[in-house]
């Protein structure tokens, strides 16, 4: 059985590649053909002059730059039927997001096992953000971000909720199951549709609230059915969801049009705002869980067998991983298309899902599993009925 699901597992770090390859291919034989026109200028020579719809278009081919998991298609040239470069690419790039965010899971679960100190664990992996980044601005192998002080005030929002979904997430996985909170966390389009209704008057069709039923339901069999289920593991999962997707949408809604610096590539914002988030959670994780109880923590952990050495190498391992997973997330997935957004973000939740239950023997329920697919496949079809109806 355990041969099986890792030869699953497996599978399912080579698809991702091969379906954003096809999205890629059927995003370029659907691209429009620019069409120009010709201008006279002041000096009597023709230029070129593109019309709005194409300008429209052209605004629509670009990534978010505040949440990779929201991203619009990038244009890209023709290409042969079978591109090997492109597709090696998408696999090895997806690939290592899936074993970069797998390896995460794990070591955050295993810190969390030792050391029941979520605040001190959340802040500190975002903290390992901070000497990375420095590094690469000061090496100049990236081009460090130029911000004012009103570009920073903007930020603010954004970094205030990638940390609460950060720190929200981290303490979900220590009160419960790492499986569990994969579950809650799919209902991320439940509350972006709650919140963009509710609060920008941004409804979308029936047959896209419609495909929120499956999320819902499959959520509510799963709790009744988990077997490691707490009440605090369930609220912080929800409200990492919500969090997330009130992040996602004020980027768009809040964000859009306004100046936020130079050099401000993908990569550059998630870094800014993951040191802006750790300034933000230190007081709060200063008060939380003050010097004594990480004292007495450490003081446990060591009394149960771990060594300083090993704790400290958990809490690097950790920290370094959730960097390097969601800045690999940042430039694949700034290859696909919506709809391959989709897709890939749920077999990763599968993998990830199948990885903990192996890795930590997590009993599950034939309903929580039931539960768990429906919803998990929810969330997809939430996706593709958004691309069709919207």
């Amino acid at each position: 059985m355990i041969m099986r699901s890792l030869s699953f597992v497996g599978l399912c770090l080579l698809l991702p590649g091969v379906g954003a390859f096809q999205a890629s291919r059927a995003l370029s034989v659907r691209r429009p053909v620019t069409v120009q026109f010709r201008a006279w200028g002041p000096s009597g020579r023709s230029k070129p002059r593109k019309t709005q719809e194409t300008r429209r278009r052209a605004e629509a081919a670009s990534c978010d730059p505040f949440n990779p998991e929201f991203c619009d298609p990038v244009p890209v040239e023709d290409q042969p039927a079978f591109d090997v470069k492109r597709f090696t690419k998408l696999t090895v790039l997806f690939g290592l997001w899936y074993i970069l965010n797998i390896a995460y899971n794990i070591g955050n679960k295993l810190v969390l096992n030792a050391l029941p100190i979520p605040w001190t664990a959340a802040t500190l992996e975002l903290f390992f953000g901070l000497p990375l980044v420095i590094i690469l601005w000061g090496s100049g192998l990236r081009k460090a971000p130029k911000l004012s002080v009103d570009n920073v005030k903007t930020l603010a929002s954004q970094a205030f909720f990638l940390m609460s979904t950060h720190v929200l997430g981290v303490i979900s996985f220590g009160a419960g199951a790492i499986s569990f909170t994969h579950i809650l966390k799919a209902t991320e389009p439940v509350w972006a549709a709650l919140i963009g209704a509710v609060f920008f008057k941004d409804f979308l069709p029936w047959p896209v609230y419609l495909s929120l039923v499956p999320i819902m339901g499959g959520v509510a069999l799963a709790s009744m059915k988990e077997l490691t289920f707490t009440w605090l593991s369930f609220t912080t999962g929800l409200l990492s969801a919500v969090t997330s997707a009130m992040k996602a949408i004020l980027s768009k809604k809040v964000l859009s049009g306004k100046p936020l610096g130079e050099n401000l590539t993908p990569s550059n914002m998630f870094s800014v705002l993951t040191i802006m988030g750790f300034f933000m959670i230190l007081p709060l994780s200063l008060a939380i869980e003050g010097p004594a109880t990480v004292t007495a923590a450490w003081s446990a952990a060591l009394a149960n067998g771990h060594s300083n050495l090993h704790l400290f190498h958990l809490l690097s391992f950790s920290g370094a991983l959730y960097y390097l997973y969601n800045e690999v997330a940042f430039i694949a997935l700034s290859e696909v298309a919506p709809v391959t957004h989709a897709v890939t973000n749920t077999v990763k939740r599968v993998v990830i899902i199948l990885a903990s239950v192996l890795f930590f023997k997590t009993p599950v329920t034939f309903l929580g599993a039931v539960g768990s697919a429906i919803a998990i496949a929810g969330a997809t079809g939430y996706s593709f009925a958004k691309a069709k109806y919207k």
